[in-house]
């Protein structure tokens, strides 16, 4: 959320002003133009898989403690991406668009005949509810979940996610518990914006162990801590615990982490400044169904790109004064809308497995339910997805 000059930075001090007096969940405020993204919060999934060879690790590891630990530095190395939406740190953070009812981003990663696929879709509005699908057919690795997240403020811009994420691997039929952190925005009022996760998750499998994760960062104005610190063992679920953990990682999660074994020696290290993320694949705009989001953000992010801030706001509040429009009519109200690509189920036996191990319930109401992905709907149906309804009315 960095200001550019000024002006901007006028604008922005008003409008912390006016939501430090707002109580709740501000995840639909309207934010200055000039704080957005280029993309929406459906699009953020992208980064999970935008190093496929990470994803599909845990498919070629033959020792279910190594799988753990490849799903650990897969979930570790996709979150520079995540939280930074792509942006590099010292660019700081901006807000991503809040994504409408129905929107659609899809894509892949890698070579043909190897991609890495994501479908994401934004299931619910209120509350703002976000599914996705990843999965690689050559390595037999594929994940769900579903997010809401719900914002407030305190002096840094306080994220929550409900929800869940779990990863399969074909081969071993396991199944992985990923979590969804917390974040903190800090730095708002000065303008160098970064995000900080600093609370304690796990990662759970199916095989019997589990990865203690605990985020820190700098403390109080900056003194002591250190920023997007991360330490995180690996230990058999079976009462062990912290005594013997067989893996450890620590390192900073937006610059690097070092794995060791259970002697303490290094046995992997890696670069997150350095590593090249796979470019990410998208249909060309004319392709795209209406419902995707790179064409009905499109105005908005040309704008964003010209640096047209009136064309932000303009194009921004016709797209969302046309959503608020169907929402109005009954065929399209959100208690009539379906789903494309996900639906409601009743339960997740694989994720409630997890979960209590986890200690950690499966509480549908803050998300509007359970969401899974249909394979069968995604493989039959052809664009235009709805029709003549599109986004804009």
């Amino acid at each position: 959320m960095a200001a550019d000059n000024s002006s901007d930075r006028s604008a922005l001090k008003d409008f912390l002003t006016s939501i430090a007096t707002i109580k709740g969940d501000l995840s639909n405020i309207t934010a200055p133009p000039f704080v957005l993204a280029d993309k929406s919060t459906t699009e953020l999934p992208r980064y999970w898989i935008e190093h496929p060879d990470l994803f599909c690790a845990p498919a070629y590891e033959e020792s279910a403690d190594k799988r753990l630990l490849a799903v650990l530095k897969w979930f570790l190395a996709s979150l520079k991406g995540q939280q930074y939406a792509g942006r590099e740190p010292h660019e700081g953070v901006k807000k991503p668009l809040n994504a409408f009812l129905g929107e659609i981003f899809t894509g892949s990663c890698g070579a043909e005949g190897e991609e890495s696929r994501l479908v994401s879709e934004q299931v619910s509005h209120h509350p703002p509810v976000t599914a996705c699908y990843l999965w690689n057919d050559t390595a037999g690795v594929r994940a769900e979940g579903y997010t809401r997240q719900e914002i407030t403020f305190s002096g840094s811009v306080n994220i929550q996610q409900r929800g869940h994420a779990v990863l399969h691997v074909d081969k071993f039929d396991e199944d992985y518990l990923i979590p969804l952190p917390n974040v903190k925005v800090k730095g708002i009022l000065t303008g160098g914006t970064y995000p900080e996760l600093t609370e304690h998750c796990s990662l759970v499998s199916s095989a019997g162990y589990v990865a203690d994760v605990d985020f820190s960062g700098k403390g109080f104005l900056g003194v002591g801590g250190h920023k997007n610190h991360v330490q995180a063992s690996i230990f058999k679920s079976d009462g062990a615990k912290h005594k013997d953990p067989v893996f450890t990682v620590e390192g900073n999660w937006s610059e690097s982490l070092t794995f060791k074994d259970a002697s303490g020696t290094v046995i992997d290290t890696y670069d997150v400044t350095t590593a090249k993320s796979t470019p990410f694949n998208t249909s060309s705009l004319d392709q795209q169904d209406a419902w995707e989001s790179r064409k009905a953000w499109g105005d908005v992010i040309s704008s964003i790109h010209q640096g047209n801030m009136q064309g932000v706001a303009d194009s921004k509040n016709s797209l969302e004064n046309a959503q608020r429009e169907l929402r109005k009519q009954p065929q399209t109200s959100e208690e009539k809308w379906e789903a494309l690509f996900f639906c409601r189920v009743d339960s997740d036996p694989a994720a409630q497995r997890l979960l209590k191990i986890a200690g950690e319930p499966l509480d549908a109401k803050d998300t509007g339910g359970i969401w899974k992905f249909d394979a069968e709907r995604w493989a039959k149906i052809e664009k235009p997805w709805r029709g003549a309804l599109t986004p804009h009315g």
